[in-house]
């Protein structure tokens, strides 16, 4: 649920143009919101401003309004929402008012998300945000920020909806805007209730709830009891759940607020549902059916639709049953709704079975698995695990305090000679059953000291091959090149060369110095994973950019040899992994396809997409290799250098670098070649992978 009320701003200057097209839209924008109060107003107040002497769309009062009621487009005409934002757009820019703006592009993030194109409306969102930055408007910030955080919860992205909650609230209580922070408040309630913590969603909608009734804001008040009435009836607290939503409802139908009247129906309906009287539930999911023809909100359908369908399903009715589900379904398949496909594929497989439609039911039950699998990824419940502790044990701190002052009041009462009889026998039994204890707790930790230390001895050994090989690989790759230079170094100083002769080394001097780089970055890169220090932190990011970022740093060496590269990867090759990590494995497989490619040769990478991750290839036309050195290859026990077309050193440790680089970020790395032909290295990686009604 968005309450996007964009506050009016006055301004400078003077107009005359696209008055005629003005004129018209206004016209028939009169007779759609003449089913709205706030409409009639603000579409009166745009025809005064419009028709003033000294109109002008560049007057900030005008381009405000614009905004401001094509918001209130936003569960109702799609269209009208889309018109009126590109008009504000495009007055903002032209008179380049960044609130203005900003503004627009949120209301644009808006309409996207309505069409369920959330990838669209996260862009929006985040132009939109990026704007506001530049303003000292905390207001519009939050607004932002709250629809951002919104849409990632929709689309199953809960640790950056949390995060984003979390900047929110902070940014509210910080600047002092109560019903912002009320309403992020909300939202991150929500956002609990939707991974089904419902103990957790009850004590934010508590909070809200008091701050609600403090800034004295019925309709805030409502909204927050609707919710918790939707949150008590999937605890199976009916009682709670009608006194909040029958509460709720008649502020709503008292302020026409259509929105949120159909979504307490929808609640009431759901309520009924779970206590399985089902003729109530179908009267209540009706009268918001009702309401939904005059209102635009696919999401909220999801749920009506599915509910609809589940007490048809109660009831025995199965044909109707089956299709309110599918309609829910496929409205869900049109947005893009995860959690409403994962609820109506179980709605449709329950339905397909009872039909004894096997192949049907097994169809929909595999989507409800794999969206299922998609929505309770674990990375994705880390963030609100992380602050669901930090709550209870601030919660459990205070507990220990009122603990621990109840038990000194209680001491004061007790009677001495109770106390020292009751504490023999108490200490008498403790050491006792200390004892035991203590001789449990030694008998544990002298395992395990003893598996620590075959651990500590494994590990050692390890490390111990490890640094034998650093030493090789230095001895071998670096100390050649660094003599070099000391020597050239010391003839220049002694006079054995004059600086003219020395110049003429300059290009060979930097040839190895851009070798003992690029040893050491791999050597620095190996040495941190084998010593346990490498951390993978995956995060989605475009491979295109890295490639091109790659291909300019090695594209020196790629014309001294005359090699041309071409970069096949599109810019939506969006992947899910370590982004230094995947710097290291291209920059390795394109200085290795540098290196093994004669003079006016080809280097190509490419990307094939498959079902969950990426295929990357690497691919020269080069000297190829045998199947022995293919198989040699990935040895990370093996340090073998093997010299370029041209001399060029390697390490013989880039491969099995990239092994480990890949493996850690779940994907395999192989390669394809043929003697004189060419050399292929390919690896895949993942790819980067939205009922509780949210306020605006």
């Amino acid at each position: 649920m968005y309450l996007l009320r964009p506050t009016t701003i006055r301004n400078k200057k003077t107009p005359n143009r696209a008055i005629l097209f003005m004129v018209l839209f206004f016209g028939a924008l009169t007779i759609v919101a003449a089913q709205n109060k706030v409409k009639d107003s603000l579409t009166k107040v745009l025809h005064e401003v419009y028709a003033q002497k000294n109109f002008s769309t560049s007057d900030t009062t005008y381009i405000n309004l614009l905004n401001k009621l094509s918001a209130e487009f936003a569960y109702h005409t799609s269209d009208s929402l889309k018109i009126l934002t590109t008009q504000a757009l495009k007055y903002s820019k032209n008179s380049n008012y960044k609130k203005g703006e900003s503004e627009a592009l949120m209301n644009m993030g808006i309409y996207h998300s309505n069409m369920g194109e959330s990838s669209r409306a996260i862009a929006h969102y985040k132009e939109a945000l990026k704007i506001a930055n530049d303003t000292d408007n905390d207001l519009i910030k939050l607004k932002i920020i709250n629809v951002l955080a919104t849409e990632y919860n929709w689309a199953g992205d809960y640790t950056k909806s949390l995060d984003l909650f979390l900047e929110g609230t902070e940014l509210a209580e910080k600047s002092g805007h109560e019903r912002r922070l009320s309403i992020l408040l909300e939202n991150l309630a929500n956002l609990y209730a939707s991974q089904k913590d419902y103990e957790q969603a009850i004590i934010f909608y508590e909070r809200v709830k008091k701050l609600n009734e403090d800034i004295g804001n019925d309709i805030s008040k409502a909204q927050t009891m609707c919710n918790m009435a939707s949150v008590y009836a999937d605890m199976g607290k009916f009682e709670y759940a009608m006194f909040n939503v029958n509460a709720s409802i008649p502020i709503f139908e008292n302020n026409h607020i259509l929105d949120w009247l159909a979504y307490s129906y929808e609640v009431k309906g759901k309520t009924y549902l779970r206590q399985k009287n089902y003729k109530w539930a179908l009267h209540w999911y009706n009268q918001c059916n009702l309401l939904h023809k005059k209102i635009n909100d696919d999401r909220g359908k999801i749920d009506l639709l599915n509910g609809m369908a589940e007490a048809y399903y109660g009831m025995n009715e199965i044909e109707l049953s089956e299709k309110y589900a599918q309609e829910s379904f496929e409205i869900s398949n049109k947005i893009n709704f995860p959690e409403g496909i994962q609820k109506c594929a179980m709605t449709l497989y329950r339905i397909n079975k009872s039909k004894n439609k096997y192949s049907e039911a097994l169809k929909f039950h595999e989507i409800y698995q794999q969206v299922s699998d998609t929505l309770s990824r674990d990375e994705n419940k880390r963030g609100l695990a992380m602050l669901k502790t930090k709550i209870d044990h601030e919660k459990e701190q205070e507990a220990l305090i009122l603990k621990n002052q109840q038990a000194l009041t209680n001491q004061k009462y007790v009677v001495y000679g109770a106390i020292v009889i009751i504490l023999i026998f108490i200490v008498i039994t403790l050491l006792i059953h200390r004892g035991q204890k203590i001789q449990k707790k030694l008998n544990v930790k002298l395992q395990n000291q003893k598996e620590d230390l075959l651990k500590r001895e494994i590990e050692l050994n390890e490390i111990n091959l490890t640094k034998d090989k650093l030493f090789s690989i230095i001895g071998h790759d670096l100390r050649g090149p660094i003599g070099a230079l000391q020597e050239l170094l010391r003839m220049l100083k002694v006079g054995e060369i004059q600086q003219s002769e020395f110049m003429d080394f300059i290009p060979k001097l930097r040839d190895d110095v851009d070798h003992i780089s690029f040893t050491l970055n791999n050597l620095l890169s190996w040495g941190q994973t084998q010593m346990k220090g490498a951390v993978t932190k995956p995060t989605a990011f475009g491979l295109e950019e890295l490639v091109t970022d790659n291909i300019n740093l090695l594209s020196e060496i790629a014309e001294n040899k005359s090699i041309k590269m071409i970069n096949r990867i599109s810019d939506n090759t969006i992947i899910w992994s370590d982004v230094n990590q995947i710097d290291i494995v291209i920059r390795n497989l394109i200085s290795n396809a540098l290196k093994f490619t004669p003079e006016h040769g080809m280097v190509t990478i490419d990307a094939q997409e498959g079902k969950d991750h990426w295929e990357i290839s690497v691919r020269d036309s080069g000297i190829g290799m045998d199947l022995v050195t293919q198989d040699k290859l990935f040895n990370a026990n093996s340090n073998h250098t093997t010299y370029g077309t041209n001399n060029e050193k390697g390490t013989g440790l880039g491969l099995s670098l990239c092994k480990e680089m890949v493996e850690k970020n779940n994907g395999k790395i192989w390669v394809e070649s043929a003697l004189r032909i060419g050399t292929c290295f390919f690896f895949t990686i993942p790819k980067s992978q939205k009922d509780y009604k949210n306020v605006g």
